[in-house]
């Protein structure tokens, strides 16, 4: 009696057996012929039998699930993640459940790339939250998605992205290896062991490596700022103090917490940090030139011009310092704008009316320098056709030709 019960198990163990051979063959067919519709319900069907498949067949069961799925990239995202998820069950190290892996890292980026590009930020934002999903040991993924969060002003994920990048202990810093193509004579940067066979074959030249800057300080001042606008000062500056204590000497988060605390009008306390800030580092150009710009947001334009003078003694070429300089400058301009159109007819007032146009040509010669060093630096023709303007009221008719000629 043993004996046939053991037989009779046996019996549907291999009926049972292939059973489930027959469903998983008839799942591969329909993702060979791309029906994937019909995949997906085969999956379901075969969902039951899992428990009593031996490792092998649910190997094999989770690779052809996830491939229909997947179904070659054109499935929606929730089904993507299914097919992660069904990817993550398989024992041991697959070849081609890695390459599958791969190929579903790339649909994603391409998706996500295509949809920042074309603006669709809260889409892009998604697909950059699902890439981490795929593949969690890249956390600049998740990096992306906060900042397409924030471009679409979904600042409730943008923090939750934020926080997540905290909390992994995310600063962004890596090392960038680079060469110069020597066809197109711009940088590339490149996996170092590619980068080295270009310079090998002799394609690229200049080759080097450099750390990227850390990214904790944009990071933490998003929180903040997030905080702020969500009405929740204490959090903000909290965040801030946190960051600070962990990274005491990274100046940008200084300037960061002085913004914050300007915002919040603790103008004592911004002043503190702002005198901080530059005894740490009072050479440093990127940090100059931030400083100008809380001066300038906070309407101390004089003060604003003295740190993007500094910032520009120290980096001569510094594009955007010489065209906040200008700004700065010419801003001046519209008070005596107002000025001179409230003017009369009187003898007082033509002789007024004199005085601040020579006022006005004073400014734009100040402006002058930094606006012609900027094109000297690359063309840019909102800066073409400003110069071009000023030109024209200087009585500099040649100089205002010859840019309308080029920029206009």
């Amino acid at each position: 009696m043993k004996k046939h019960l053991i037989l009779t198990a046996a019996l549907v163990v291999t009926v049972f057996s292939f059973a489930q051979k027959k469903e998983i063959k008839a799942l591969e067919k329909a993702i060979k012929s791309t029906n994937f519709a019909e995949a997906k319900t085969l999956v379901s069907q075969l969902e039951s039998m899992v428990g009593a498949m031996d490792g092998k067949m649910k190997d094999k069961y989770y690779l052809t699930a996830a491939k229909a799925f997947f179904a070659n990239g054109s499935s929606n995202s929730k089904d993507i993640l299914t097919a992660v998820e069904s990817l993550s069950k398989i024992s041991g190290n697959s070849v081609e459940a890695s390459q599958l892996k791969k190929s579903i890292e790339n649909t994603l980026l391409t998706q996500a790339n295509n949809s920042y590009k074309a603006k669709k930020f809260d889409e892009a934002a998604i697909s950059f939250e699902n890439l981490y999903k795929v593949n969690p040991n890249n956390q600049k993924y998740i990096y992306y998605a906060a900042s397409s969060a924030i471009s679409s002003q979904d600042y409730d994920n943008a923090l939750r992205y934020y926080l997540k990048l905290k909390d992994l202990g995310y600063s962004g810093v890596e090392t960038q290896y680079f060469a110069t193509n020597k066809a197109s004579g711009f940088e590339e940067v490149l996996e170092k062991n590619t980068r080295d066979n270009y310079i090998k074959l002799g394609t690229h030249e200049n080759g080097g490596k450099r750390t990227t800057e850390s990214k904790l300080g944009e990071i933490t001042k998003n929180i903040a700022l997030i905080y702020v606008s969500l009405g929740d000062n204490d959090k903000a500056l909290a965040a801030m103090k946190e960051a600070r204590d962990s990274n005491p000497d990274d100046s940008n988060l200084i300037i960061s917490e002085a913004n914050l605390e300007y915002k919040l009008g603790n103008i004592a306390n911004y002043e503190s940090l702002i005198k901080l800030v530059l005894e740490k580092d009072p050479n440093n150009a990127e940090i100059l030139f931030n400083l100008a710009v809380l001066a300038s947001d906070s309407g101390d334009n004089n003060k604003a011009k003295d740190y993007y003078n500094k910032a520009i003694l120290i980096k001569p070429n510094y594009k955007d310092a010489l065209t906040n300089m200008a700004v700065v400058i010419l801003a001046e301009e519209q008070g005596i704008v107002d000025q001179m159109n409230n003017l009369g007819t009187s003898s007082a007032d033509d002789k007024k009316y004199d005085e601040l146009k020579a006022k006005k040509i004073s400014i734009y010669k100040e402006a002058v320098p930094y606006l012609e060093k900027v094109l000297q630096l690359g063309d840019d023709k909102e800066i073409g056709f400003t110069l071009a303007n000023i030109y024209d009221v200087m009585g500099e008719d040649a100089k205002a030709k010859s840019l309308r000629e080029k920029y206009i």
